[in-house]
């Protein structure tokens, strides 16, 4: 859309305000809210705000920053009452001098995808994002209670789980979102809505999308949304794979050649090679809490070592198998996403990752299609030449702090921003006593 056509939309949709939406380098989502009759003047001049207090953003005497609109990513919030009914749009952020924001995470990922564009190129993501419903009276304690007794794939003809998360599809669709299923996942409470891959930036838009609008249609609901990785002790966690692929400017799917046992291209492998060298360093980004290394370990389904193969799910990059005639679905799954992670910055790494894979030919190592990683112990793990992904935040932000191409893919700005906020977190949580500490050493020490 452009101007025009988005004041027609919004005059359509009976929208009384907008909401000019952001994130701040954590990828919490920051948004600027205004009555419809600035619009048209904010489609023409941005919208100027200040962006010293925004985690990672400027210092207090760069403070002043404008906001530059999308018309694609508009959409209204279907939660919102009807006689102030809002909608949201997508901003970029720009300095006072015209300058795009180095600091802007959407800018990041623009600016990667940009370079990508020039090869003739598309990177394409299918993000499966997985939350939890807890009850609201418990929803904030120290223990957590689910929503819901489900279980995997469970079917219920009439329940609450089912109506909330029918209405959820509803909502997103509302929303211009493409959702193909939504289901039950393994663990009590557990859910999963999976949408349509896109291009990376419009998947990253709706991953932010997908989440505050589950948190609040399950306010509604008197339940609390949690995309936490791990949020309780001894079920399956959270994580957000995501299924990747490249196109060419003509709509082919670079991974596929029909004359390759597992149908994958050059490209491919290289493509795989690049993310598993990068892994640890990626560890940072795509799972960027304390809590996200409660999720990375053996015995929940979640990735722990760093390997890949064909429909092998406890390997870090799955290949699912090829069904004959849809060579448009050939597509690296990468496992150790999780949705704490901000979208554009993780979807920067992982391609930044890939194409340093691609332009230096690199070769993966065997596939690990037979094996059962978990069952094997270190040494056997140590003999295969198998690695292991980072078993903290700390070891994580390490492993970032070598790489020079994901510094260079995120740029000064965002890299050094992310990094304090993070090694900061991590400071925080090792200061913390813990439960744990006080149940194990507190009579015994």
């Amino acid at each position: 859309m452009d101007a025009k056509d988005l004041i027609k939309r919004v005059k359509e949709d009976k929208v009384n305000f907008i909401s000019l939406q952001f994130t701040d380098v954590l990828g919490a989502v920051k948004s600027v809210d205004m009555p419809l009759h600035n619009l048209e003047g904010a489609l023409e001049d941005g919208v100027w705000f200040d962006g010293s207090s925004v985690e990672g953003f400027a210092r207090i005497q760069e403070s002043d920053m404008r906001l530059v609109l999308d018309p694609d990513t508009y959409a209204v919030l279907p939660w919102s009452p009807e006689n102030s009914r809002r909608a949201r749009v997508f901003c970029d952020i720009f300095m006072p001098d015209g300058r795009p924001f180095e600091g802007d995470p959407r800018g990041a990922l623009k600016r990667a995808l940009g370079k990508l564009a020039e090869r003739g190129w598309t990177y394409n993501i299918g993000p499966e994002p997985e939350f939890f419903l807890f009850k609201a009276s418990n929803g904030h304690g120290v223990h957590p209670v689910p929503h819901d007794v489900g279980g995997y794939f469970d079917f219920s003809a009439d329940d609450d789980a089912v109506r909330v998360r029918t209405e959820l599809m509803q909502a997103l669709m509302s929303m211009g979102i493409e959702v193909e299923v939504g289901h039950h996942e393994v663990a009590l409470g557990q859910h999963e809505i999976d949408f349509r891959y896109a291009n990376a930036l419009r998947s990253a838009d709706n991953v932010l999308t997908l989440k505050y609008t589950v948190k609040a249609i399950a306010a509604q609901h008197g339940l609390t949304a949690s995309f936490m990785p791990k949020p309780v002790f001894g079920i399956n966690g959270s994580g957000m794979h995501c299924h990747q692929s490249l196109f060419d400017n003509k709509g082919n799917n670079l991974f596929f050649d029909a004359k390759d046992d597992f149908k994958l291209s050059k490209t491919a492998y290289s493509f795989i090679a690049g993310q598993l060298e990068h892994a640890r360093a990626l560890a940072a980004v795509v799972s960027p809490t304390v809590n996200s290394y409660k999720r990375l370990v053996p015995g929940y389904e979640a990735p722990a070592y760093v390997g890949w193969a064909q429909s092998n799910r406890s390997a870090l990059i799955r290949i699912p198998r090829y069904t004959e005639g849809r060579d448009k679905s050939m597509r690296a799954e990468l496992r150790f996403p999780d949705p704490s992670s901000n979208p554009y910055l993780a979807f920067t790494v992982m391609l930044a990752a890939a194409l340093d894979g691609i332009d230096n030919q690199k070769t993966p190592p065997a596939p690990l299609n037979n094996v059962n990683l978990y069952e094997l112990n270190r040494e056997e793990r140590r003999e295969m030449g198998v690695g292991e992904l980072p078993g903290s935040l700390a070891e994580a932000l390490t492993e970032l702090e070598k790489s020079e191409v994901l510094k260079a893919a995120l740029g000064d700005s965002v890299y050094e921003s992310f990094l304090r906020a993070k090694w900061n977190e991590w400071d925080e949580f090792r200061l913390r006593v813990t439960d744990y500490e006080i149940e194990r050493y507190l009579e015994i020490a």
